[in-house]
């Protein structure tokens, strides 16, 4: 179950095929219990409990993700909203924008495939996860997603999480950043209703500007809001219908797989220097 609401995730999907349904490959536990249990009649302490184990878990889970795109150079994104905020518009127009670059999506919703096709139809490699009842993904669904999508090493990959203002805020996936989305079209109050979600975000794209003209919403205050959760949030206003800020979101992306290329590179170096030093410690062993 969900550690924040107790929804049930019922069957998952990955590109239709349900998750539980033969044996996979990957290298981790595939115990039947992980990240579901069920609250009635369990005491508060207990609960506590059944609650830091599933965390922990999925944290084991997402580290395990985080240290594989690393080591293929691989920068990834968790995007966060609300139903609507236009998540997948947004992906398919950067897709679109980012030109050659090799871009990867993981799409969680909890039925259809409708937004990967969507993604597909660009061109970009993605797969489908349906978490059936359940509200967010978690670092376990997303590895196994990550041993079917075509992934090149230093690629770009965006997980589109389940519209969710709540409960994804708690489940690291192995992202490098979360990205929370508030378009103009929800209440500028947004980011202290759901303060958690605010608060893991490294950025927020305030999205639909472009409907602006037609609202009456405060952009001054959704951001102050936003920064009174979290003051080191970056905010980028964007639109993919007019194209307003979209530069400045390719530059934010860009910058980060130019950071995790880097970091690979020297990661690389290290280990290579290493092996070089224990080659001339075992030359030095047999004169």
């Amino acid at each position: 179950m969900c550690v924040t609401c107790g929804c049930g995730e019922g069957e998952v999907k990955i590109d239709g095929v349900a998750g539980h349904a033969h044996e996979h490959g990957h290298d981790h536990s595939h115990a039947q219990g992980d990240l579901h249990s069920h609250a009635p009649g369990v005491g508060q302490t207990r609960m506590v409990q059944i609650e830091q184990d599933i965390l922990a878990k999925n944290n084991a889970y997402a580290q395990a993700n985080r240290d594989k795109l690393a080591e293929r150079g691989v920068f990834a994104l968790n995007l966060v909203s609300s139903p609507g905020s236009g998540k997948t518009t947004l992906l398919c127009k950067t897709i679109d924008l980012l030109g050659s670059t090799s871009v990867a999506v993981i799409e969680g919703d909890q039925q259809t495939s409708q937004d990967a096709d969507r993604i597909c139809a660009t061109g970009a490699p993605a797969i489908q996860i349906n978490t059936g009842k359940g509200c967010h993904l978690d670092a376990h669904m997303v590895g196994h997603a990550l041993q079917q999508l075509p992934l090149a090493d230093g690629a770009l990959l965006m997980i589109e999480n389940v519209g969710n203002l709540v409960c994804p805020a708690a489940f690291d996936l192995g992202e490098a950043h979360k990205v929370v989305i508030l378009s103009v079209t929800e209440g500028e109050d947004k980011p202290i209703k759901y303060p958690d979600m605010f608060r893991a975000a490294s950025l927020m794209l305030l999205n639909k500007v472009d409907l602006l003209p037609h609202l009456t919403y405060d952009v001054d205050a959704a951001i102050a809001f936003a920064r009174r959760v979290n003051p080191a949030i970056r905010v980028i206003q964007v639109s993919a219908t007019s194209g307003q800020g979209m530069d400045e979101w390719l530059t934010y992306l860009r910058a980060g797989m130019a950071r995790t290329a880097a970091a690979r590179q020297q990661t690389v170096a290290v280990l290579k220097a290493r092996v070089a030093a224990l080659e001339a410690q075992l030359q030095q062993a047999k004169a």
